[in-house]
């Protein structure tokens, strides 16, 4: 694998717990696989006061405690080459003085290390603050134009890039206006907007399942998928974080990115290559195919609700509206289901059914493709029931994985059907701990690959399918259902599939897989 140039990470929130838990032992990781320049330098920018030993001492902490190889053991050496180059800056977001300052570190920096002027800039902060940083940004250090010399070792090709955390805006018109700041700063081709999904192994391994197995893509249409389910459940509530939940919800929070993500790749058509350009190209004209949702609708294809009291995976809460933060009278939703249809030649009415929320069962994302029953089977005669049908399930976590359930005999003398499990895990298949969706990611954006990162009228795409549904909401006389903590989520998301003739794989009423008897 390529090594990236030189180049300087600045983490925007360094003292947050989205640094410490994965920004942070994501470059050491890289480090250790070797893949991050020798001549490399981090700055960590945050409000509160820090000299650059206490930073470098929350950074050391951090790979200890979270770093995926701190298992068996740390590179002491190597995590020490890698402190010698962190630094810490103490600032306001909105500080023009701050990131004047900022910007001259990052010239010393330049001369001190040999990073050559190419900047990675990371905004790990709540949204509020994109808009200062990226107008600063622009301002102090994100310039183009420098002519050679006049920094130190700057020069003429260096590079500047700006990684933006989810969300991407609350809805379509705040999506535009964000992607319109950035570009009055940044190219497109310098704006990676992340989603951690995406750099999960098995999420990749979609268009290689797809496209690299000969089984799959003849039969990867509406004639052979009954339906596709997606279902990214989370066994706590929210806390503390109520008062920030309340102003996303569920459908905010992860069906528009994560999910939506997830759908496309399973839905996408082939791209004429497997670069940034064409992949993104087909993940967005899926979007641009959903069917409208009228907000007159809403309550026909989707389902939105909130957690009762109740206890669930240590967790105790009075319920939803009773959370610190969280308005008395608040409609926003800690879990929504919906039904969607992808309007183009393969997936002809064919149902992707979508649900999340807090406080469920278990804690787990997948996919499950289930094709349709065999017709006319040879055993519908003798059996009392049909054949189970056969899914394709990706297991995003937490067990990264792929399984394909197909129908076995049960060893004995009578015909006895019953599903069986052809699977493998990342974990035992290839005797290797798969990396963190952030190792890939900050790797990709040094070396300014954009595959997998969402593109700004990808975005754009995504907000104008949710829109909708959110003005749905706001006019529904339907209050949020609600359900238990520990369920499956309210009764009314089974009905929205279980009155089509379905089930969710994982239905919450303790059911077995079936064994089909048949008599001979």
């Amino acid at each position: 694998m390529a090594t990236a140039r030189p180049s300087t990470l600045v983490i925007f929130g360094a003292s947050g717990d989205l640094a410490k838990r994965k920004l942070l032992p994501a470059i050491y990781e890289l480090g250790r696989e070797k893949l991050l320049p020798e001549k490399f330098a981090l700055v960590g920018y945050a409000r509160s006061e820090m000299s650059d030993e206490a930073f470098r001492a929350e950074f050391k902490q951090a790979v200890e405690k979270f770093a995926r190889s701190s298992k068996s053991s740390v590179d002491q050496t190597l995590l020490q080459r890698i402190l010698s180059a962190v630094y810490y800056h103490q600032g306001d977001y909105g500080s023009a003085e701050a990131h004047a300052a900022l910007a001259t570190k990052l010239e010393d920096i330049d001369k001190k290390h040999g990073t050559e002027g190419n900047r990675l800039f990371y905004l790990s902060t709540p949204p509020e603050t994109f808009e200062p940083i990226i107008e600063n940004l622009g301002k102090y250090t994100a310039g183009f134009g420098r002519r050679a010399g006049d920094v130190g070792e700057v020069k003429t090709d260096s590079w500047k890039r700006i990684i933006i955390e989810k969300p991407f805006g609350i809805d379509l018109p705040s999506a535009k206006e964000l992607n319109s700041q950035l570009h009055r700063h940044f190219k497109e081709s310098q704006v990676f907007r992340i989603d951690h999904y995406l750099g999960k192994e098995t999420v990749q391994n979609l268009m290689v399942l797809r496209f690299a197995n000969s089984i799959f893509e003849p039969i990867w249409n509406y004639k052979y998928i009954d339906h596709v389910q997606i279902t990214v459940s989370e066994t706590l509530g929210v806390g503390s974080r109520g008062g920030y939940y309340d102003k996303s919800g569920a459908t905010r929070d992860m069906i528009q990115n994560h999910m939506f993500q997830l759908m496309a790749l399973v839905a996408m058509e082939p791209p004429a290559s497997l670069d940034a350009v064409s992949i993104r190209d087909e993940k967005t004209k899926v979007y641009k195919s959903v069917r409208p949702i009228r907000p007159e609708a809403v309550d026909q294809f989707t389902v939105r609700a909130q957690y009762t009291a109740g206890e669930h995976a240590g967790q105790k809460s009075d319920g939803y509206l009773k959370e610190k933060g969280v308005p008395a009278d608040s409609k926003t939703e800690t879990f929504a289901a919906m039904k969607l249809f992808i309007d183009n030649w393969r997936w002809s009415g064919t149902p992707f059914y979508l649900r999340t929320g807090k406080f469920l069962d278990e804690k787990l994302s997948e996919i499950v493709v289930r094709f349709r029953s065999p017709p006319l089977t040879l055993f519908q005669k003798q059996c009392d029931s049909p054949v189970y049908p056969n899914d394709l399930i990706i297991r995003v976590q937490p067990e990264e994985g792929i399984e394909w359930r197909i129908n076995g005999k049960v060893p004995g003398g009578t015909m006895n059907i019953k599903p069986v499990n052809l699977d493998f895990f990342y974990k035992t298949t290839f005797n290797v701990e798969p990396p963190e969706a952030y190792e890939r990611l900050i790797y990709d954006a040094m070396l300014g690959d954009q595959t997998l990162f969402i593109r700004g009228d990808e975005v754009e795409a995504a907000w104008a399918v949710i829109d909708p549904i959110q003005e749905g909401w706001r006019k529904s006389k339907l209050a949020p259902r609600t359900y238990t903590p520990g369920s499956w989520g309210p009764k009314e998301s089974m009905q929205l599939i279980e009155l089509d003739g379905r089930r969710w794989l994982h239905s919450g009423d303790g059911e077995a897989e079936p064994i089909v008897a048949c008599s001979l």
